[in-house]
């Protein structure tokens, strides 16, 4: 008997604005690294996202072990990114509260 032990596919997908998602789903990578580094296990993960299937959890968890460095600067830079965001946000609101009054 012979095993395909050709290469799969990391389940991933990068969108047009760079964030990396499960593949067919809308969980970014960050939601199962986060998860993962508090110390969910790929099964707890996976039950907690009703759209992740536990085979991908784990590859999702091994790709980020294999490419750690590279990833955690991703996640970085994203992080930033979003606090950007939300300070914009805030931004805005404060000053769309300063011109009703």
């Amino acid at each position: 008997m012979t095993v395909d032990l050709s290469p799969e596919n990391v389940p991933l997908t990068q969108t047009e604005q760079g964030v990396l998602l499960v593949s067919g789903t809308r969980v970014g990578l960050e939601v199962i690294v986060s998860d993962f580094n508090l110390g969910a296990s790929a099964e707890e993960i996976a039950l907690s996202y009703s759209s992740l299937s536990l085979a991908d959890v784990y590859a999702v968890i091994a790709f980020y072990l294999r490419h750690k460095e590279e990833l955690t600067a991703y996640l970085n830079v994203q992080a930033e990114q979003a606090e950007a965001s939300r300070a914009c946000y805030e931004l805005e609101k404060d000053l769309s509260l300063q011109n009703c009054l």
